[in-house]
């Protein structure tokens, strides 16, 4: 395990991320003394349709001042955006070092380190006690994760009893062979697809109830192809998932919405709760 997790790190990593999204604010002019959320926004959530459909997957509770893990949190700005907006406490936990010490550094240029903390660890290990947070929040990890069940144990064992799951992922649909790479993986030796109806099982055997699912694949289409009359028209953003993917960023998100579109893959949100 420990030599597919390095693995999967290696696929993320981009050496000095922070420093390069300091460098693509001063390109922009932007004070650094005076850095907004919105002005990272394009880049600190790895995952299709990013802010907004954080902001739908906070407002499907009231999370007004709870303590909220975000299991792979990437550069944290969902953490940072809780925090702010809904006054929780945020902790987020990566598999990346690369990307927990740009989250770390992010907050403290945008003033919410106080509120939000971020540690690197694995998913499937989560370093916490047991029942310690309100709510646990995910978008677009297990897709890297082989145990499924070990994941939502740990999903599980972490959250409060009446606490809330909360997640955002991408799953397999169909049954046909999938095209990489992928956002999440350069090749199938790094992606371990299933359907919902496995995790909806995994979920209701730890004795947790599903209160709400939104099939979010056509709003993720539909996210897709404005962003590639965007690319034509204007080419690529200064603050966009470029900053992470760089050069490979267009075959893994055209392949991500061909299997979209043909049903092979689906995006899917919901709440579950303890």
């Amino acid at each position: 395990m420990e030599s597919l997790n390095l693995s999967i790190e290696n696929h993320y990593l981009k050496e000095a991320l922070y420093e390069d999204i300091v460098n693509r604010l001063k390109e922009q002019n932007i004070d650094l003394e005076n850095v907004k959320r919105s002005d990272i926004a394009g880049a600190d959530e790895f995952h299709v349709r990013g802010a907004t459909v954080s902001k739908e997957l906070a407002n499907s509770i009231d999370l007004n001042g709870l303590n909220v893990l975000d299991v792979g949190c990437g550069l944290g700005g969902p953490c940072r955006m809780l925090a702010d907006e809904y006054n929780c406490q945020t902790t987020g936990i990566d598999l990346s070092n690369e990307y927990v010490r740009t989250a770390n550094k992010l907050s403290k240029l945008v003033n919410l380190n106080n509120k939000t903390t971020f540690v690197q660890g694995d998913a499937a290990e989560l370093p916490f006690e047991d029942n310690k947070f309100d709510v646990v929040w995910t978008q677009h990890v297990q897709m890297n994760i082989p145990d499924k069940k070990k994941f939502y144990s740990e999903i599980n064992r972490v959250l409060k009893t009446g606490g809330y799951f909360l997640f955002y992922d991408i799953l397999k649909k169909g049954d046909g062979e999938i095209n990489y790479p992928m956002p999440w993986a350069s090749n199938i030796n790094h992606s371990f697809l299933f359907k919902i109806e496995e995790m909806d099982g995994f979920l209701k055997e730890f004795g947790l109830t599903k209160e709400q699912s939104t099939n979010q694949t056509q709003a993720g289409i539909d996210f897709f192809n404005a962003l590639v009359a965007r690319l034509k028209e204007f080419g690529p953003p200064k603050m966009g998932l470029n900053v992470l993917m760089g050069e490979t960023t267009k075959p893994k998100l055209m392949n991500l919405l061909t299997h979209l579109k043909t049903g092979e893959l689906e995006l899917i949100s919901g709440v579950y709760r303890k």
